[in-house]
């Protein structure tokens, strides 16, 4: 039996992959949940394993190639004693699998033979399930194996609804005839990429849309000397994509100010070797979290975003602050959630990890979704300022500079201190510049004074 594995949905918004590397060869025997490829999307590298076990007859894609969602990747040879031990496993699972079937077929010489086939409804997606992490955990509080669901969604994506109907005992045929196809449904919400790629064939090259509305046509440098083209590809596409749409988007303000962080300076040096005890770091963007989220409680108008359909603005009650962390391949943002409930210790700890899997290019998918704000320091690389983008659609984001000692006039006298420069930027139809102002002197007594930061925070 010959099957065929295809780029699964491996997350929220995510299109295509880039094949980063094939750790498996064409006739290789494999095993289920062997690792096969090492795909990297606009978000995260994702290491993608086998979802059966067989004879790799034939691999679809090469290194360097772009893959699209639904497209075959590599198939395999699993073989008839493979296939009916994969039907007996599925026929044992609690959930109302179905068996292998006998399929009667009339062949040209008139007789009828009877073949093994396995339906394609709980075999459909093993191992690499698309579906988002919320509807992961319905499926387990719900006890159900997802990997037996056919999904409705596109790419056979599977949805809350599916998995609530699974558990009821609604049949997938229903389902699927009940609600309207992937593509009728989905097609209107869809970018240009997607919707030219839904009309595709399978491994059909995907086709480069261009960044802005109307792209410049650039002279022809060549002929003023050597040049190399290199794709946009992967992560740095999705950045370019991301800050065409935040420049198009949102009327950019930025309000910048100076931060006496002397003292905080001090505390944060007393007690960084008990914090590093605990496995986290204690740096001043963990005390900014904190002070941030005290800001923004007082000033909801940056936890929010503007829907322009709808003209209403969406005001966030949850705090999840993603924090802009550079890496080889370019700027990601992993997100902590509920910074308000967290302890300056938990937060250190969570910052470390989510720094260290971010550049390793392990963070999780969930990790990189939901922010409300977003924190970016640039304090280590050096720098006296900066005017950051907001990280749309979100309507602000606090830029950190790196910090120096200046003289300073304090008290009538001249003394030394610690400074530090922030910029405010932030989306001017949301909020006005005397806001902003307020909120980064909230923002600044927090950090000037530690025992204020202790109050509000």
């Amino acid at each position: 039996m010959v099957f065929e594995f295809k780029l699964p949905d491996v997350g929220e918004g995510i299109h295509e992959a880039e094949v980063l590397a094939i750790k498996v060869k064409e006739g290789e025997a494999v095993k289920e949940y062997q690792p096969m490829f090492d795909v990297e999307t606009d978000k995260a590298v994702v290491e993608i394993t086998a979802p059966i076990s067989g004879t790799v007859e034939k691999i679809l894609v090469k290194v360097g190639e772009l893959a699209k969602v639904g497209n075959v990747m590599i198939t395999f040879n699993t073989g008839a004693a493979n296939s009916q031990a994969k039907a007996e496993t599925v026929n044992q699972s609690k959930a109302a699998a179905a068996p292998v079937k006998q399929a009667e077929a009339s062949g040209s010489n008139g007789k009828n033979t009877s073949t093994p086939v396995l339906e394609a409804t709980p075999l459909k997606f093993i191992g690499p399930v698309p579906a988002a992490p919320a509807t992961r955990r319905l499926a387990r509080e719900l006890g159900v194996d997802i990997r037996l669901i056919a999904g409705s969604g596109p790419a056979g994506r599977v949805s809350k609804e599916d998995i609530r109907a699974y558990a009821e005992g609604v049949p997938s045929s229903v389902r699927s005839s009940a609600a309207p196809s992937a593509a009728a449904s989905t097609s209107h919400r869809l970018p240009p990429a997607a919707k030219a790629g839904a009309q595709r064939q399978d491994n059909e090259p995907l086709s480069r849309e261009p960044l802005t509305i109307s792209p410049v046509e650039l002279p022809d440098f060549a002929k003023f000397g050597p040049v190399e083209r290199v794709a946009l590809r992967s992560l740095r596409r999705r950045i370019a994509i991301n800050m065409t749409q935040s420049w198009t988007h949102v009327p950019h303000v930025a309000h910048f100010d100076q931060i006496d962080i002397t003292d905080m300076e001090a505390y944060r040096a007393k007690h960084e070797k008990s914090v590093a005890q605990k496995g986290g770091k204690l740096t001043l963007t963990v005390l900014a979290l904190k002070a941030i989220v005290s800001a923004l409680k007082k000033y909801p108008q940056f936890n929010s975003s503007l829907d322009e359909n709808t003209s209403e603005i969406v005001y966030k009650r949850y705090y999840n602050i993603g924090v802009a962390v550079a890496t080889e391949r370019g700027l990601i943002v992993p997100v902590i959630k509920d910074v308000d409930k967290k302890s300056i210790v938990e937060l250190s700890v969570e910052l470390a990890d989510l720094a260290s899997k971010t550049r390793d290019g392990k963070i999780e998918l969930e990790r990189l979704q939901g922010g409300t704000f977003t924190i970016t320091n640039i304090g280590a690389i050096g720098g006296t300022g900066m005017m950051p983008m907001v990280n749309y659609p979100e309507v602000g984001i606090f830029g950190m500079a790196k910090s120096k000692l200046q003289p300073v006039v304090k008290d009538g006298e001249i003394v030394v201190r610690n400074i530090l420069n922030v910029t405010l930027s932030f989306d001017h139809r949301v909020a006005d510049g005397a806001e902003a102002a307020f909120f980064v002197r909230h923002v600044s007594d927090c950090l000037e004074d530690p025992f204020k930061l202790l109050l509000e925070a």
